[in-house]
């Protein structure tokens, strides 16, 4: 099954190149450094020992922060390399971590980029945060005796119907993984089922509970909140997707006739979506501004496209209630625990597949609302916003679902300790 995955692959290379071509036209990022990709990443000296962190975009460098700032307290003299597979990530990784880890593209899962990414790198630990399965990599790092330990690992429902397609392919890769760091129970269950070995797998919860709060974020989030003036409510609307963002403004345009001094945030999960969310808040009418424009005054604009890249935990602070996007279409939905952690009543949709056991648990606890539409989101705002009282409840129990679920990150690195 390998190698018929490994032909199939090498057939798919023009494919992925011109993928790479057409991303690049909305985001010209991805025409860059291309022989990343085909394993000809920087030379790490041999002398040091390497720990290898991959986290594909944003959400899991985000996820992997806590864990490469761990590592580089107990291991200081380690050399840290953190792979991405898109230019939002590696831009991500060098905001919040700049020269503490070098940084380069994860390696297609192809035998002649692995070997020369792993020959260039020579990593003692490789830690694949979430669900990131590579058959050839994975061989590749068994073959060199280079454990592997999947952090964080979230299987989905969808995910391991996919996987059971392929039930040989998925048993061997999971043969070959040194530990399995799952997020849940059902996760740790659906990858037994897979073949993972249940004595090399552990539940730790998930390391996202584990979120860093710097002292400055208060301050930041209150200058852009007396931006827009004093008696306005701020509602945003994170990580949106193609189609998300027409509903959000059919939703705030129904509750501005409940909430009419109502503002609005709204930062798609994308790069390449801040000028489609732009021509949309324009041609419904609403008066904006662009985050990057860092406009002294909001107090009359409508809507603040949020245009820039590692302030989004800012405007969550900066907010009264937090829609979490990627769940009214069917993405899966992201990470609902950074709002959460800073007391902010969320909102989610139906498609939350990513994160079903944190979406239920927060949804028992009331901590979180679903909706199934523009009508719904609508109203799930405009009553939350017209009792302060509520939502500074809900606010206080999400802090404390957050605090009291935290921990996932120090098992995770005691792993890492274990395994190099």
């Amino acid at each position: 099954m390998r190698t018929l995955y490994t032909l199939f692959h090498y057939l798919m290379l023009p494919v992925l190149f011109l993928r790479l071509a057409w991303r690049g036209i909305r985001n010209s990022e991805y025409w860059r450094r291309w022989p990343e990709r085909l394993g000809l990443s920087a030379v790490i000296a041999k002398e040091r020992k390497v720990v290898w962190i991959h986290a594909v975009s944003v959400g899991e460098v985000q996820a992997a922060l806590p864990i490469v700032n761990a590592i580089r307290e107990r291991l200081p003299d380690a050399a840290l390399l953190v792979t991405t597979t898109t230019p939002t990530g590696s831009s991500h990784v060098m905001q919040s971590l700049g020269a503490n880890v070098t940084h380069c593209y994860m390696p297609y899962d192809l035998p002649g980029p692995v070997r020369r990414f792993l020959d260039r790198t020579h990593p003692s630990l490789a830690v694949i945060m979430e669900t990131e399965l590579w058959p050839n990599l994975f061989y590749a790092c068994r073959l060199r005796g280079v454990p592997v330990l999947l952090a964080n690992v979230r299987l989905s429902e969808r995910s391991a119907s996919g996987y059971r397609r392929f039930s040989s392919l998925a048993r061997e890769m999971l043969e070959g993984v040194s530990y399995i760091a799952a997020q849940g129970e059902r996760d740790a269950e659906r990858l037994i089922a897979l073949g993972a070995n249940p004595a090399r797998l552990s539940v730790t919860g998930s390391v996202k509970f584990d979120v860093h709060i710097p002292p400055s974020l208060r301050e930041e989030a209150a200058s852009l909140r007396r931006r827009f003036g004093s008696g306005r409510s701020v509602w945003i609307a994170a990580s949106t997707h193609d189609g998300e963002e027409r509903m959000v403004l059919e939703a705030f345009s129904r509750a501005r006739k409940h909430t009419p001094e109502l503002a609005l945030i709204i930062v798609p999960r994308h790069p390449e979506r801040f000028g489609v969310a732009e021509s949309l808040v324009k041609r419904g009418g609403w008066s904006y501004a662009l985050r990057s424009n860092a406009q002294p005054s909001l107090e009359d604009v409508d809507v603040l496209v949020g245009d820039t890249m590692g302030e989004l935990q800012m405007m969550y602070a900066a907010s009264d209630v937090a829609f979490v996007g990627g769940s009214l279409v069917p993405v899966g939905g992201h990470n609902m625990l950074e709002p959460a952690a800073l007391g902010i009543p969320v909102v989610i949709g139906t498609h939350v597949f990513n994160f079903q056991e944190i979406g239920e648990r927060l949804m028992e606890l009331g901590v979180a609302r679903q909706v199934a539409d523009p009508v719904e989101l609508a109203n799930a705002v405009t009553e939350l916003l017209k009792d302060p009282n509520q939502r500074h409840n809900v606010g206080e129990a999400a802090k404390r679902f957050v605090e009291q679920n935290r921990g996932a990150r120090d098992k995770v690195v005691a792993m890492v300790d274990a395994l190099i």
